[in-house]
């Protein structure tokens, strides 16, 4: 109806898979060590709890004073060791939010200088040149979820370990009971009945 179309170059479509992919592999390889980084954080966090609440037991009796000095011991560990982990998954955060949000400010400047070549010899005009910058930048953005969730992405993945590494333990905990409870049962000469 008005006669403008916009014309993509085709070697735009294919940098844009291309730069998409180094983008989304520099995230996998920055933030491969996050699960088990925030795993680690968890356990330590897990650890302090408990420290702390052997030091409220002495505090209201339930555990012999004499082991204050070694829980305090044992809570200063603790907290350095949460502190410690701490550190350590925000500057792995750090890193994977330097790729992603450098991501962000480069692709509108690749997108312009994949596009100059064609501006520069006469045959894209200015305003065509922005248009296809930005196209590139939107369908970059579009490939890029991964790059833009990979922190959320791998909080997931440790949570889903750690409860999967808790059913297999009390799945290994029902057998244990299990064949414990027909080796006695042998032993008397009853029948076993299933849990």
């Amino acid at each position: 109806m008005f006669g403008y179309r916009l014309w993509i170059p085709g070697y735009l479509v294919g940098s844009v898979a291309v730069y998409a992919g180094i983008v989304t592999t520099a995230t996998i390889l920055v933030g491969s060590p996050l699960t088990r980084v925030i795993q680690i954080k968890n356990q330590a966090e897990a650890e302090l709890i408990t420290a702390a609440h052997l030091l409220r037991d002495i505090g209201e009796g339930v555990m012999p004073k004499q082991q204050e000095a070694d829980v305090r011991w044992g809570l200063q560990l603790a907290l350095r060791n949460v502190l410690a982990q701490w550190r350590r998954l925000c500057w792995l955060l750090v890193h994977t939010t330097l790729v992603s949000q450098g991501n962000t400010l480069l692709a509108p400047i690749v997108g312009l200088v994949l596009c100059s070549p064609k501006f520069l010899t006469g045959t894209m005009t200015l305003g065509e040149l922005t248009q296809a910058a930005a196209a590139f930048t939107l369908v970059q953005a579009s490939f890029n979820w991964l790059v833009d969730n990979y922190s959320r992405l791998a909080d997931w993945v440790s949570s889903l370990e750690r409860v999967g590494g808790l059913l297999l333990s009390l799945d290994e905990l029902d057998h244990g009971v299990l064949s414990a409870a027909r080796e006695k049962a042998s032993i008397l000469g009853e029948p076993v009945t299933p849990l």
